[in-house]
């Protein structure tokens, strides 16, 4: 009788498996990159984009759905692309970040990119992994639940797409240049942007002002997604409160707040519910920032959502939105009560018995110039150039051979193996760090993890140069993050602060100011995985590490081969 069950239950899994195959489809898209005159702030710009969209494409698919990107670079610099957060299961190939899993695509070479989209639902987004190309080459990614199967909530009325961005009035590709050139902080963005468009309080941006449209007592799904190149954002709506039901594709046990606070890379997925008086209320977002004494825009940008009822103005007469308050720039208090809030909707499978454990600092630093140097070359602090690393090695890109195509075929001299488990100097992390220790090494340092390994890192945040909240990326991989917290990490009493029952599902983690956050996962996901600070101005100062999976032994835990059209370097 039991063998009878157990077979009956095999069946219907079979049959269930077979019914989602059979639903599963495979969208093929064309993405040309290209120069494109954009318009903002009274000013016209040229900057990469995709199919001349700022943002880009808006992908929507089904968990289980396939996609097939071809990927045209008609621009006159080098792109890729990232998928991010999608797992990419044995597809590193298709991951996208430059020098990590692909040569760049050179001016007029293609790729096309080929993934499947595997248990994730919810929100993620694309974007440029190559220099700072991603302040104008991103979009959103939206993953619906199988066909026949339902959200873990009340279906939404209408969806709607929000992208916080990030625009100077200048090419990025430029700004960032003369940072590197004067080893100085680069010149901050000029405005934010929802869906492209500053908003209301910026100059020449009125007319093009995004307007999310509402019914009275209708429940709308938002997808929020920080897509800013270098700040943590809130993000609130006047007058009304969000439930929060996912973020980075994972569901999550549903919480009321009325602001968000995004990491760039992070993604939220709220509900609204259109309970008040019929009017047109700001939907705004501005910096959260975290660093003291370190410049940052200062500005806020709007959107509108307007109840289709709302009553129209008096001819002449201009009727200005309801006006949110924002937490002030470096409210800490309120960005941690958020971070905090979130929860796997049930009791999940943490990885409890584990193989590696890694402790990483993560914090910026300062390279000393040569007595010979101009400068002009030394803008930073005391003749000073600025750095970032993790223990202690500011990671360096390489420039003529990928991580993955080394590992692959066995080619030397790209990577060392040595990137170190622990911090190479015990120091009082987030206190007063002598100088002595501010200057890191420099090289391509990897981490080799066995498959099926499971892993723990404890992230710690330091004060050198200045503390700030990391936002914190790992490709290839969800994890649980199972604790935070502010200060040292202190095993001795921490450990007790663990959440080992329902912590979230992220790919992408709020590393406190001053303070740490552990994540654990099973290295469940061959290939080259840049873990890296969602920072772009930090991962260029070199605030990255890579952790290298080997294969399993079964065929479905290989690193696929790679493609024919892979780019060469």
């Amino acid at each position: 009788m039991v063998t009878m069950g157990r077979t009956l239950t095999s069946l219907l899994f079979l049959f269930s498996s077979i019914v989602s195959l059979a639903y599963a489809k495979t969208h093929y898209h064309d993405f040309v990159v290209q120069e494109t005159k954009v318009t903002r702030l009274c000013k016209t710009q040229t900057v990469m984009t995709v199919n001349g969209q700022l943002p880009g494409p808006t992908l929507e698919v089904n968990n289980g759905d396939s996609l097939v990107i071809n990927v045209v670079n008609r621009a006159k610099d080098n792109v890729t692309i990232h998928w991010h957060g999608v797992r990419q299961i044995t597809t590193a190939w298709a991951d996208g970040p430059e020098f990590i899993t692909q040569c760049p695509i050179r001016p007029g070479g293609s790729y096309t990119y080929r993934f499947t989209i595997s248990g994730q639902e919810g929100t993620l987004w694309w974007h440029a992994h190559s220099s700072w190309v991603r302040a104008t080459v991103y979009g959103a990614l939206v993953i619906r639940p199988k066909q026949g199967d339902s959200y873990p909530f009340q279906k939404p009325k209408r969806e709607s797409v929000v992208v916080l961005g990030e625009w100077w009035n200048a090419n990025p590709l430029n700004v960032i240049r003369e940072a590197m050139r004067t080893g100085g902080g680069p010149n901050i963005s000029d405005a934010f942007t929802i869906n492209g468009q500053p908003g209301d309080l910026y100059n020449c941006s009125s007319k093009d002002t995004v307007i999310v449209p509402v019914d009275s007592g209708e429940t709308n799904l938002m997808r929020v997604i920080n897509a800013g190149l270098n700040q943590q954002l809130f993000f609130t709506i006047a007058n009304h409160k969000f439930t929060v039901v996912g973020a980075d594709a994972s569901y999550v046990k549903p919480f009321t707040t009325s602001v968000l606070m995004l990491g760039p890379g992070q993604t939220t997925d709220v509900l609204i519910k259109a309970d008040q008086p019929p009017a047109r209320y700001y939907i705004a977002g501005r910096a959260y920032a975290s660093a003291q004494g370190v410049p940052f825009d200062n500005t806020t940008t709007t959107a509108i959502l307007e109840y289709k009822t709302a009553p129209c103005p008096a001819k002449g007469v201009s009727s200005k939105p309801v006006m949110p308050s924002l937490p002030a720039y470096n409210d800490t208090a309120t960005a941690t009560v958020f971070s905090t809030s979130f929860r796997s909707p049930k009791k999940v499978e943490v990885p409890t018995d584990i193989d590696v454990n890694m402790f990483i600092t993560a914090g910026l630093g300062i390279l000393q110039c040569p007595p010979t140097a101009p400068a002009s070359t030394c803008q930073a602090p005391n003749r000073t150039r600025f750095t970032a690393s993790m223990n202690n090695v500011s990671f360096v890109l390489p420039s003529n051979f990928t991580i993955l195509q080394a590992h692959h075929l066995g080619v030397p001299g790209v990577f060392t193996t040595d990137f170190p488990a622990n911090p190479p100097v015990t120091f009082d992390y987030t206190g007063n760090v002598p100088q002595s220790l501010w200057q890191p090494i420099r090289g391509t340092k990897v981490y080799k993890l066995k498959y099926g390994a499971t892993v723990q890192i404890v992230l710690q945040g330091t004060n050198i140069s200045t503390a700030e909240n990391h936002p914190i990326h790992l490709h290839g991989y969800d994890f649980y993050i199972i604790a935070e917290g502010f200060g040292n990490f202190n095993p001795a009493t921490d450990t007790s602060k663990f959440n080992l029952v329902d912590p979230p599902l992220r790919n992408t983690a709020s590393l406190p100011v001053s303070g740490w956050a552990v994540i654990r996962f099973v290295a469940d996901n061959p290939g080259s995985w840049i873990m890296h600070c969602h920072l772009d101005v930090h991962i260029g100062w070199g605030l990255a590490t890579v952790l290298l999976v080997e294969d399993g032994l079964e065929v479905s835990q290989k690193l696929q081969k790679p493609p024919a059209d892979l780019p060469v370097c």
